[in-house]
This record gives structure tokens, C-alpha cells and sequence, in this order.
């Protein structure tokens, strides 16, 4: 399956059938009278969030969806039938942007969760409705109220605890490989992972859901390499993990590329909880890793785990340190559980 983030739909809500102008003439009956029905609703248009999806691939193939309008009302005091509604089924995750690209209409981040984005026109009266003590036989019904077109975008960000950062051939699909059921690409060539990837980890019995992104390459944020468009997928993680290629002879530079590109695409991004961790140490010797270690430490001005994601050493370190930021995230999100009465 095909990945992908960003999907733009038309949608149009049915318009209301019009009301009905219709009399009783029936044999036998001494007075008649208006007894013209209602138009039915038109029908609304929907996003809701289910499980088993993980791309906006079906809305590159069908991008226009319109609802289905309401029936003119009739005779006999009958009411015309409700236009269907129509359901936009999308993964969860899902943001839903207006036209101009910028305003958010709804996040969708829990399955089940539903938006009405554009509503159905209401059917008009008929002429039963305007029957008055004065007004005996009316001859006026209104028409239905047309219905809502619009055009949203769909942008996909996944839902992971942690996530992957680093500049290509940093061996972030490597370590996801490892530590997970994941199977990402690998090669030893740059851009290997094209599209992101989830992966679900387990550390001393607890589990948490890792995604890889594409590596990000100076000027990132003006387009090139492929550019910073996945980078909105790590945007709902706890915290960020970057690893740095202990094989490059530019520590340092490879660092700060990756931390300007971050506060290029988002300040608020660039201040998640980051764990800094030099990989491939299985290819250092013992005199070079210290020099590398010591150059990282200085560049990122905090604590750096050696880990290498071939050999599984240090692996475990860094999963636990990720955990303990992501446990205590999920401690504050869960609502405080009511004190037990006492008498």
C-alpha cells in the first residue's frame, strides 16, 4: 500500500427538497384544503477517525464526495426523504485543513472521533404549513436550502510516542529494525526510507510506538534532499531522538544541521525533550570514540548515549531513557482518578 499525508477533497452537502403546494380533492369530502409535505433534509457530510488505516491513499482516487439531496415533498401531507449522509473514513491522526491551508478545522486523534464539515440544506415547508384561521387555502410552499461546498485538505501526522531524527545513512531504520517487528528499507546509500515508518517497541515489559522519518539534509527547510515534509509526523511524539553517525568526521556540524532545520520548520518542535545518542560506536576504536563523544557532548552542551544499533550495545540504555520522558507524558495526560468517599 501506497503511503500517503496529504489528500485535497471536495465535498458538497445535498440541498433540501423543495415543500409541496397540493390540495384535497376527494369525493365526498365537503371541504379540502391544503395538504401539501414538507422536502426532506439534505444530506450531511462527515470525517470520522477508524482503526485499521494508515495513509490517505484512497483520496487521491476519489476526491469529490457529494451528498445526496433531500426529496421535493408531496401530496397527502407527505414529507419527501432524507438525502443520505456521506462518511469520510480517514486514519487517525488525521487533521482536517480548510482551503486556505492554514486553518484547522478538527484533529482527529482518537478512533471513533467524528466532524461534520458541511451540513445539509433543511427541506422546505408546503403549503400545510402556512394554513392559518385567515389564510384558509394558502398557495405558497418554500424551496429547500441549498447545500454547503467547500474544499479541505487532509494532513496525516502519525500518532508515536518517540521519534526518529538524523541525517540520511544515520541508521535510524538500523536501529527501528532492531528494536521492533518494524521493516524498514536498509542500504548504504542516503535516503533510504522515502516514506515514514512505525515501528512498536518494548523495554522491561512496557511498549511504546516509534516513528522513522526520512533523513534531513541542510536546507531542509527550503526544499532540498526531501525537504521537511515528514517532519510534521514526529510533531505529536513526547520526545525526539537523534541520532548522530559516529563514522562522520563532522560531528558537530552533522548536529547542528539537523537542530537548525528542526527550528526552521517549527520552534515548538525544536523544544520537545531530545535525546542526543552517537551510533555505529561498533566501528570506533577507543581513541576516536572519545574524541567524538567529547565533540557531540560540546555541540549539543548535554549528555550523549553510545549506542550501536548492529551490535545492540547501548541499545537498551537509550530505549529506557526514552521511556522514562514518555511515561511521565503519559502520567500527566491521564486524568486524576476520583478520591474515594469517606464517611
Amino acid at each position: 500500500m501506497k503511503f500517503l499525508d496529504l489528500a485535497k477533497v471536495y465535498i458538497r452537502s445535498g440541498g433540501g427538497g423543495a415543500g409541496c403546494v397540493s390540495f384535497r380533492r376527494e369525493k365526498f369530502i365537503e371541504f379540502g384544503g391544503p395538504d401539501g409535505g414538507d422536502g426532506g433534509n439534505g444530506g450531511s457530510v462527515w470525517a470520522e477517525a477508524v482503526e485499521g488505516l494508515n495513509t490517505l491513499i484512497d483520496f487521491r482516487y476519489q476526491q469529490h464526495f457529494f451528498a445526496k439531496s433531500g426529496q421535493p415533498g408531496m401530496g397527502s401531507q407527505r414529507t419527501g426523504k432524507t438525502g443520505e449522509d456521506i462518511v469520510l473514513k480517514v486514519p487517525v491522526g488525521t487533521e482536517i485543513i480548510d482551503e486556505d491551508e492554514e486553518t484547522i478545522i478538527a484533529d482527529l486523534t482518537e478512533v471513533g472521533q467524528r466532524v461534520l464539515l458541511a451540513q445539509g440544506g433543511n427541506g422546505g415547508w408546503g403549503n400545510l404549513r402556512f394554513k392559518s384561521s385567515t389564510n384558509r387555502a394558502p398557495s405558497r410552499a418554500n424551496p429547500g436550502q441549498e447545500g454547503v461546498e467547500r474544499t479541505i485538505w487532509l494532513r496525516l501526522k502519525l500518532i508515536a510516542d518517540a521519534g526518529l531524527l538524523g541525517l540520511p545513512n544515520a541508521g535510524k531504520s538500523t536501529f527501528l529494525a532492531a528494536v521492533s517487528n518494524a521493516k524498514p528499507k536498509i542500504a548504504d546509500y542516503p535516503f533510504t526510507t522515502l516514506v515514514p515508518n512505525l515501528g512498536v517497541v518494548g523495554v522491561d515489559g512496557r511498549e511504546f510506538v516509534m516513528a522513522d522519518i526520512p533523513g534531513l539534509i541542510e536546507g531542509a527547510s527550503e526544499g532540498r534532499g526531501l525537504g521537511d515534509m515528514f517532519l510534521g509526523h514526529v510533531e505529536r511524539c513526547s520526545v525526539l531522538l537523534h541520532l548522530v553517525d559516529g563514522t562522520s568526521s563532522t560531528i558537530a556540524k552533522d548536529y547542528r544541521t539537523i537542530l537548525t532545520e528542526l527550528e526552521a520548520y517549527s520552534p515548538d518542535l525544536a523544544a520537545k525533550p531530545r535525546i542526543t545518542a552517537l551510533n555505529k560506536i561498533d566501528a570506533l576504536d577507543a581513541k576516536t570514540l572519545a574524541n567524538r563523544k567529547r565533540s557531540l557532548e560540546k555541540a549539543a552542551d548535554g549528555p550523549v548515549h553510545l549506542m550501536s544499533g548492529v551490535s545492540g550495545e547501548g541499545v537498551q540504555d537509550v530505549l529506557r531513557a526514552l521511556w522514562k520522558i514518555i511515561a511521565k507524558t503519559r502520567k500527566e495526560a491521564e486524568p486524576e482518578d476520583d478520591q474515594p468517599w469517606q464517611p
